[in-house]
């Protein structure tokens, strides 16, 4: 069976046919494709699209697809196998490895990021209920999760991975929470510096592992996956220590339906380096004797809606972008944006907010819709 055979047998078994009629299915431009992915697996699959060697009409469909039918897990290269020995051996994220996300990801361009998010920069989830507007939905996301904190006025609230310093100028301005923000960005902190200027907060360069002081509330949204599974039980402790009795924590993450050592080696090499996705398991056990959860909402749905929201508004935004960005930039961002989007239509990814309490609330939690 030739590689171009046995690629269009598994595809077939999604619904999906080579060169075939509808919008979800692959166009190949270049027969080399079978081999390098039989050889590369997914690392291969995205640096060929970005190499311009096939496509799809509906790029996030056919991922969705893939994923359904679990084609993935027919497709393993050599390279995988050290890729996960490699999450095995070494704490892939360490202090210092730590800063190369925000070197190779999160310092891009600020202009790039506000081109397809919304006017709060939330690079993370909306809520999209009763609406499809982007920004309706992140403001909703950023609403939500102050009153899941049950924000009061005054309340003294460390925002973990503060990004642009949305949520802090939110809080700060909606609820008069006093906001301390962390990033080990440096791009994202001289934004959110200039942004919440005029606002109750305080944003610093920092490692989570350095926090100290003492918090009414604890927020941390979209960060956690940047912790990695040998630092779960320490960023749990670290939180704990520094939540007041009686103080609720929210954590907002992406999570997987299994637990895992690694991530994707596409999204590792060319998006998220060292990133991965907590499970339910690998988050109790590190949370277990720390906290009481009091509430756990899944909305993974609405991701794929706030990616596609993306993808639209990158679109949109990319005649200006491209004298900065090549075409192969443009391929990686769109691979990016829309696999995603169909990793969350499969529900292979879940978005995750779950309330924590320090010592249990009195009478019980009332979860927040």
């Amino acid at each position: 069976m030739t590689a171009k055979e046995k690629i269009a047998g598994l595809l077939s078994l999604a619904g999906l046919t080579i060169n075939g009629p509808n919008p979800c299915d692959p166009q190949v431009y270049d027969e080399r494709l079978y081999s390098r992915v039989l050889a590369g697996g997914t690392l291969a699959l995205g640096e060929a699209y970005m190499d311009g060697w096939w496509d799809a009409a509906d790029l996030a469909e056919l991922f969705n697809k893939v994923l359904c039918a679990k084609l993935d897990k027919n497709v393993k290269s050599p390279s995988l196998f050290f890729h996960v020995l490699k999450s095995k051996l070494m704490n892939r994220q360490s202090r210092e490895r730590s800063k190369q996300v925000a070197e190779r990801h999160y310092d891009l361009d600020n202009n790039l990021y506000e081109a397809f998010l919304d006017p709060y920069n939330q690079y993370t989830c909306g809520y999209f209920k009763d609406t499809d507007d982007l920004n309706t939905a992140q403001e909703q996301k950023l609403d939500l999760i102050c009153r899941k904190l049950r924000l009061q006025p005054g309340d003294r609230v460390l925002d973990i991975g503060c990004g642009w310093g949305g949520f802090a100028k939110f809080a700060s301005e909606r609820y008069g929470a006093e906001v301390t923000g962390i990033s080990i960005s440096d791009e994202q902190i001289a934004y959110a510096k200039e942004y919440c200027r005029n606002c109750s907060v305080k944003i610093q360069k920092m490692d989570y592992r350095d926090i100290s002081g003492s918090f009414d509330k604890v927020v941390s949204v979209g960060m956690l996956e940047h912790v990695g599974y040998k630092n779960y039980q320490s960023f749990f402790r670290i939180v704990h220590n520094i939540l007041k009795d009686g103080g609720l924590f929210l954590l907002h993450t992406i999570g997987g339906n299994k637990s895992t050592t690694n991530t994707d080696p596409w999204i590792d090499r060319y998006i998220f380096p060292n990133g991965m996705l907590p499970s339910l398991t690998q988050l109790g056990k590190a949370s277990e004797n720390l906290f009481t959860m009091e509430d756990w909402h899944n909305f993974s749905v609405d991701y794929d809606k706030t990616l596609m929201a993306w993808m639209k508004n990158f679109d949109t935004s990319w005649n200006r972008l491209k004298a900065k960005y090549d075409e192969r930039f443009y391929r990686m961002w769109k691979y990016y944006l829309l696999s995603c989007a169909g990793s969350f239509r499969a529900r292979n990814n879940q978005l995750w907010q779950i309330v924590f309490s320090k010592n249990g609330i009195p009478g019980g939690y009332t979860s927040v819709r």
